[in-house]
């Protein structure tokens, strides 16, 4: 038995066309879709990039114990589960994340990694002198340079990797998905390994090369090059969103021809007959839908919380069909794991999607969703509810962690101060966890937003808030129920108004 997850990062579903659109050049995703099974409900659970992360190695959620963070030593992790069964487990890419403070514990956990540099500020080649710097012309001088800095050099440094990825095989996708098909032509005649291709494209900013961009010509627009859109509302004119959108397509047909190569080198070697693939995403993003751009700030929408997934599983041999019962990332690692045979660990929350593939089966009612500390959404499919908390201090929060740190910085002594031990948690193994508070403050701007409930079947694109308050009622009850099933601290029904 062999598998090979294929990932992207801020895939949004509805730029693809096997998911109807009609703008964007994905052949190969659509080639996809003939192969194997589209999943048309299918969400995130924890957010952003390390806590999606930490559910597909754990297949639990993270987000209401926790923020951004490593693996902690009580967690399952599906690759290394693997790796202890004597499952090869390799891992390739270009996510910067995985080599920082917040996520330096996920690469270990399997056999072997490569990883190529470049990506957004990934602080990869040295320049002391500081590049011409690109600015957004409809934003002041000013307001560039505060955008380029609450970012923490990250533009900086991406000017200055962009002199190095001057041709399209010296980019970081093309390094990574090189690197994949290595691997898959070096070992396809081997059993018993799982493969893990990650790019972090089209995750922002929206660099591609020139064949790519040739697809997407934008002639009448005279602006400098907008490709790394704020994590904002949308300030901008229409030709600069729509200039965004372009780029992003490019980056996509970029992510597409590469994912084409997967597919070849699948056909070439006949692995459809022992081989599991899972092409999927960690997130989707805003390309100005209801006023905003990219994700984390605004009420997770759609466009960021439903998400792409495809799954071929060659002991079935099912192709080109769809399903529609609730899937979430949480339920890849128990699918990884039952593939191959193995019992799924106690604390992993989600199931295999095999009665999902063999008959459309639900294996859930309701699918949990959201940031650590910003609002707590749910969704059954027909409705989505997204819960703010009822005081505007957003209090109280804690982090439960052994590990405390953040995305690229460990937690400073003065964020350490009054912390305490707590638990054991359902999940921790015996194991007490450092309960660190947070200083009363709106954690996320997203909880500036009120409470909404939405009905997807008659409004898919969330333009219209309905009040109903047996939904809501029935909602919150599901949700307080998925809750105590995380065995979410007492403090998160406190802030929620429960």
């Amino acid at each position: 038995m062999k598998a090979i997850m294929v990932m992207f990062d801020s895939l949004n579903r509805r730029m693809l066309e096997p998911y109807g659109c009609d703008w964007t050049r994905t052949p190969n995703f659509k080639r996809l879709a003939e192969r194997a099974v589209s999943f048309d409900n299918c969400y995130v659970g924890s957010l952003p990039c390390m806590p999606a992360r930490r559910e597909i190695h754990t297949g639990r959620y993270n987000f209401l114990h926790r923020s951004w963070s490593p693996l902690e030593p009580f967690d399952d992790s599906m690759p290394e589960i693997l790796k202890k069964q004597g499952i090869y487990s390799h891992l390739v890419s270009d996510h910067g994340h995985y080599w920082e403070d917040g996520g330096a514990t996920y690469h270990p956990r399997y056999c072997s990694w490569e990883f190529n540099r470049g990506q957004e500020g990934d602080p990869w080649k040295g320049q002391v002198k500081d590049p011409a710097m690109p600015f957004n012309p409809f934003l002041s001088r000013e307001e560039s340079e505060s955008r380029a800095a609450l970012k923490g050099g990250l533009h900086r440094q991406d000017v200055i990797n962009r002199l190095y990825l001057d041709t399209e095989d010296k980019m970081p996708q093309s390094q990574t998905f090189k690197g994949g098909i290595e691997f898959i032509e070096h070992n396809y005649r081997e059993d018993n390994w799982f493969l893990h291709i990650e790019t972090f494209d089209p995750h922002e900013p929206f660099f591609s090369s020139p064949r790519f961009k040739e697809l997407y010509p934008d002639p009448d627009y005279t602006g400098e090059d907008f490709d790394w859109p704020p994590y904002a509302a949308v300030n901008e004119g229409e030709e600069v969103v729509r200039h965004a959108r372009l780029s992003y397509g490019a980056l996509l047909s970029m992510c597409d021809y590469y994912l084409g190569l997967v597919l070849d080198v699948m056909d070439k070697h006949d692995l459809w007959k022992d081989t599991m693939l899972i092409v999927n995403t960690d997130h989707g993003y805003l390309l100005g839908e209801h006023g905003w751009w990219a994700k984390s700030v605004m009420p997770t929408y759609n466009e960021i919380a439903h998400t792409p997934l495809f799954v071929w599983d060659p002991r079935l041999g099912l192709k080109g069909e769809r399903r529609n019962s609730l899937v979430q990332t949480i339920d890849l690692a128990p699918t990884l794991l039952d593939y191959f045979g193995l019992p799924l660990p106690p604390a992993m929350q989600g199931r295999p999607l095999t009665p999902v593939l063999q008959h459309d089966q639900p294996i859930r009612e309701t699918a949990l969703f959201g940031y650590f500390g910003c609002p707590i959404n749910i969704t059954d499919g027909e409705y989505l509810y997204m819960r703010r908390s009822l005081n505007d201090e957003n209090q109280p929060l804690f982090e439960y962690t052994l590990m405390p740190t953040h995305m690229r910085n460990l937690f400073s002594p003065q964020e350490l101060q009054g912390m305490e031990l707590a638990g054991p948690f359902n999940f921790t193994k015996d194991c007490r966890v450092l309960k660190i508070p947070l200083k009363p403050r709106s954690h996320s701007q997203s909880m500036r937003f009120g409470s909404k409930l939405f009905n997807l079947k008659e409004d898919p694109g969330q333009l219209q808030e309905i009040e109903d308050r047996d939904v809501e009622e029935r909602m919150i009850k599901a949700m307080v129920r998925m809750m105590k099933e995380n065995d979410a601290p007492q403090e998160q029904y406190e802030r929620m108004g429960f």
